[in-house]
């Protein structure tokens, strides 16, 4: 194997990983705004602890902001890389034939994820920071539920969230399987798609569900 080919394999296994641990925090995410719909003190008991537990604020969180913009820098330079490539074998390969539509543009819906992070940092994120460590008060972490119902009164902010996850859907369709093709499991091909489906489908959709639920509540 040569050095170029060994590294681009190195860098789609680094990437599987990042993503890997991005899809479980996405997992581990919506099960506690669930709590939001379902029991608001448990969902504000959970947030207040998550909060201002030093190992998650100290330790996950920046490993969680580090794999986000890892998987980012490494999805771009990949796809740099195989769009070089690919330039010169457009004329005899056709692209729409041979891959899906989803496949082609991971990039620009993991950039369109990458700013409704920037936004999702913006509007929950940095309140709480500022509040804690600026102003020396957490109020946001006492009462989470009314700071995220306040966030989805505006009909606007909710339209960008669902479209985003509608985005990240598509994202996590072809990403999931992709993940396990690139640290080489090739075994339950069949089940890993129809599980990353499932995933890629009702992990965002629960998203969705969660920001109309509390817009309606206005």
């Amino acid at each position: 194997m040569s050095k170029s080919k060994f590294t681009t394999v190195g860098r789609k296994f680094l990437m599987a990983f990042s993503g890997f641990f991005l899809m479980f925090f996405l997992l581990q995410h919506l099960t506690i705004n669930l709590l939001s719909v379902i029991n608001v003190n448990a969902f504000n008991e959970v947030s207040y602890f998550m909060g201002n537990n030093p190992v998650v604020q100290f330790a996950l969180q920046p490993i969680l902001i580090f794999a986000v913009f890892f998987h980012f820098l490494m999805g771009f330079v990949l796809e740099t890389k195989n769009r070089g490539a690919r330039s010169i074998k457009y004329a005899y390969n056709r692209p729409s034939e041979n891959s899906t539509w989803v496949s082609r543009n991971m990039i620009y819906s993991g950039l369109v994820v990458l700013a409704f992070l920037g936004l999702h940092f913006y509007d929950f994120w940095i309140p709480e920071i500022t509040e804690k460590y600026i102003d020396g008060d957490s109020q946001i972490g006492k009462d989470f539920h009314h700071h995220l119902v306040e966030k989805f009164a505006d009909p606007v902010r909710v339209i960008l969230y669902v479209v985003s996850f509608v985005l990240l859907a598509l994202h996590l369709l072809h990403g999931f399987q992709s993940s396990f093709q690139s640290v080489g499991v090739s075994k339950g091909k069949n089940n890993i798609k129809k599980f990353g489906n499932i995933f890629a489908i009702a992990v965002p959709a629960g998203y969705v569900f969660i920001a109309i639920f509390h817009y309606l509540q206005h």
